[in-house]
């Protein structure tokens, strides 16, 4: 339950403070990268071929790269990680609509189409207002995981805990 608040409380946080959530995550996501990077470069000292040693090297390059810009550039970070979120949302959005098509006879197929529709319309709306819905998406984006996350983690432990103190 207490994890459940906690995840509630840091998505209305986010929510209200998008900016300050959006470079925290992009200063996450660098390290991430950073550390896909190194696990890169040692992936190539394991190589057994001078191409997948290049090909290794070549990539924890690039990882190290971008990692580094990242931390250095974290609003930077921030305008092309809503670019890609916007170009993500339309693909997706885009795929869902032709899976529809390919299950529409299926139940509840039509679930589907409107997220497929959703999704193209958010991936839109981030699209045009880029680079000035920077400012707002992620960290917003993530504030409503997070509140969801934290609905669905509170409501499942109270389940557990009624039905724990039933048996008892």
């Amino acid at each position: 339950m207490v994890w459940g608040i906690t995840m509630f409380v840091c998505g209305i946080l986010a929510i209200t403070l998008p900016l300050a959530s959006s470079v925290g995550i992009v200063i996450v996501l660098a390290w991430l990268i950073l550390f896909a990077g190194v696990c890169h470069l040692i992936f190539a000292f394991h190589s057994h071929s001078i191409g997948g040693f290049l090909w290794k090297l070549l990539l924890a390059i690039v990882y190290g790269f971008a990692g580094v810009y990242m931390l250095m550039h974290p609003l930077l970070g921030v305008i092309s990680l809503t670019l890609v979120l916007a170009v993500f949302f339309l693909f997706e959005g885009v795929v869902e609509i032709v899976l529809y098509f390919n299950i529409r006879k299926t139940a509840n197929a039509g679930w589907v189409l409107f997220d497929g529709i959703i999704t193209l319309i958010l991936g839109l709306l981030i699209w045009r207002q880029w680079p000035s819905s920077s400012v707002w998406v992620i960290g917003t984006l993530v504030g409503i995981s997070l509140i969801f996350s934290g609905i669905s983690r509170f409501m499942l432990s109270s389940a557990v805990s009624r039905v724990t103190s039933a048996t008892a």
